[in-house]
């Protein structure tokens, strides 16, 4: 998923790749310039050459910053699209795997996009700014070194090989670490929480002492873990000790007998020593102090992102339905193995004209069946039928544009009025969905916006306007097939009314999950959830044959009934 996300910025990054190079120009030319400077100027009794040299010196300086400039400025076009394919990628995952039913919002989602993708995306920016610092100073210096004092060359070479390998080993040593203080950490506050919550259980029992001694060997294994991520980040000084300054130990140490032998002068010398001191040891410092944390931070979150954001197989039905007639046989549904149903044995015929209601109370499955209907569930047992063929088979565009299922969360996105009403009818012409706006009532509403042309944007809507638009939208649509899922629910009586007998006349198979029972007043036939065996009849039949929807319509037509 990362490497996808950065492959599609190839582009930006040779271009960060190229001003990378120019920024390492001092990292290349510093001590060289400064050994020109000692050998052929002041050590040569020509001050001005000297003083020539060094102006050569910082110039490569201005150089090197107009680079730094340009590498930051560049760093957004290869960092902010990464960030935006990975915010694709989270939706999808939430999209597709989302549960049909949900009538919450993904809190765990809206985490993702706003904290991890954002956690990716910084990380990314400083390990792209310190592992290619890393990697063109280093280079740069290394080179520059060997160009300037071929013989300390090796003494400075080894031990920052050696330094790099050193830090790839306890990268896998912090990581292990890092794992361990998370799960410990988990586990106290598990620990600590079941006492917390049923300490009154505890004192009532006399369970003070086993409750304590539980608590504090959670604390005392999650303080031996930060103890081991602590000794393992320690190690990074060794990081730092070795690649950093041992080399400048090296070059002290042979530099004398050399430059008395003749072999190498003392403007090479303190040139190597300037690669050294303000190239080399800020590289290294900068990987073991902050590259290491960093690698562990986005490792991590990518892990969870990754668990997150995978989503199940996208339908992969081929099949053509033979109209859109709906046939349920058997149908039983429960979430997980050993639950209970919620839908149970049911059996039902639904034919294009039929206009369903469905009650219940809260939380009996009502929704649940509106997913199952449209295919976003599929049964434990029993078959959902549209036009002959199984409804999770039926090829995903032919299904798509068939059924319309609208949730009680209505979604307005930002654009144009004309932009939200046509989403499902991209080919409507402007009369089509004004015709749509007056059937479902929004015709005010949308006026009040500047008609189709009118902008949409966050927060502009109250929610009983999103559902207005929503409603207005699927009848503009082809559906053949069309279910209500609370989809009026903070509209008043008389507006849902008006929905609702706009997809009435509307034709097709229209299915209403009830908010209120008048709408079961208006419909052909009611289906009532109870728990049980799902009851199915018209209004009057019900009435003799449930009790349940017997007691729900004499508390709503009751004389001291209030209706929302």
């Amino acid at each position: 998923m990362y490497v996808d996300a950065l492959a599609g910025q190839r582009r930006e990054a040779l271009a960060l790749l190229g001003w990378s190079l120019l920024e390492g120009v001092p990292a290349l030319l510093s001590g060289r310039l400064v050994a020109l400077a000692v050998d052929r100027g002041f050590a040569a009794g020509e001050p001005w050459t000297g003083v020539a040299w060094l102006v050569a010196f910082g110039v490569t300086a201005v150089l090197g910053a107009v680079g730094s400039r340009l590498v930051f400025r560049q760093l957004g076009a290869v960092v902010e699209p990464m960030r935006d394919a990975l915010v694709a990628v989270v939706v999808r995952g939430v999209l597709r795997g989302g549960n049909g039913a949900r009538s919450r919002p993904d809190a765990g989602g809206v985490a993702r996009l706003t904290r991890h993708v954002e956690v990716v995306r910084d990380v990314t920016a400083g390990l792209l700014v310190q592992s290619r610092s890393l990697l063109v100073t280093t280079v740069a210096a290394l080179v520059g070194i060997f160009g300037t004092a071929g013989e300390l060359a090796w003494p400075v070479t080894l031990p920052v090989l050696l330094a790099l390998l050193l830090f790839a080993l306890l990268l896998r040593t912090l990581a292990a670490r890092q794992r361990d203080l998370v799960l410990a950490d988990e586990r106290i506050a598990e620990v600590a929480g079941t006492v917390q919550s049923g300490v009154r259980d505890v004192v009532a029992c006399g369970a003070q002492d086993e409750a304590g001694r539980a608590v504090a060997a959670e604390v005392d294994a999650q303080a031996a873990a930060a103890v081991r991520l602590a000794r393992a980040g320690a190690l990074r000084t060794l990081v730092v000790a070795v690649g950093g300054y041992a080399p400048l130990v090296l070059v002290l140490a042979v530099a004398p007998g050399l430059v008395a032998s003749g072999r190498l002068t003392a403007g090479a010398v303190l040139g190597t020593v300037v690669y050294l001191t303000t190239n080399l040891q800020p590289a290294l410092l900068g990987l073991a102090e902050s590259t290491g944390s960093a690698v562990l931070r986005l490792v991590v979150t990518l892990r969870r992102l990754s668990e997150a954001a995978t989503a199940p197989a996208p339908a992969t039905g081929a099949l053509v339905p033979s109209g859109s007639a709906i046939g349920v046989r058997g149908l039983t549904f429960g979430y997980g193995a050993h639950a209970e149903p919620v839908v149970r044995d049911l059996d039902l015929d639904l034919r294009p004209g039929d206009h369903l209601a469905v009650i219940g109370p809260s939380g009996i499955g009502k929704s649940t069946l509106a997913g199952l209907l449209v295919g976003l569930e599929r049964p434990d047992r029993g078959h959902v039928l549209l036009g002959g063929v199984p409804v999770h088979e039926v090829a995903p565009a032919v299904r798509h544009r068939i059924v319309a299922l609208v949730p009680q969360e209505a979604y307005v996105f930002t654009g144009t009025v004309r932009d939200n009403l046509a989403l499902f009818a991209p080919d409507a012409c402007d009369e089509d969905l004004l015709a749509a706006v007056e059937a479902v009532g929004a015709g005010d509403l949308v006026r009040g916006l500047g008609g189709l042309s009118g902008e949409v944007g966050h927060g502009d809507l109250s929610t009983g306007q999103a559902q207005l638009l929503a409603a207005a939208r699927v009848h503009a649509s082809p559906a053949d097939v069309v279910v209500l899922d609370e989809a009026t629910s903070s509209l008043d009586a008389a507006a849902e009314a008006v929905v609702e007998r706009a997809f009435a006349e509307r034709g097709g198979v229209l299915v209403v999950i009830a908010h209120r029972l008048s709408s079961a007043l208006r419909a052909d036939r009611v289906l009532v959830m109870d728990g049980g065996t799902p009851l199915l009849g018209e209004h009057g039949e019900l009435l003799a044959t449930s009790p349940l929807y017997a007691d729900l319509m004499r508390a709503w037509t009751g004389p001291n009934a209030v209706h929302p």
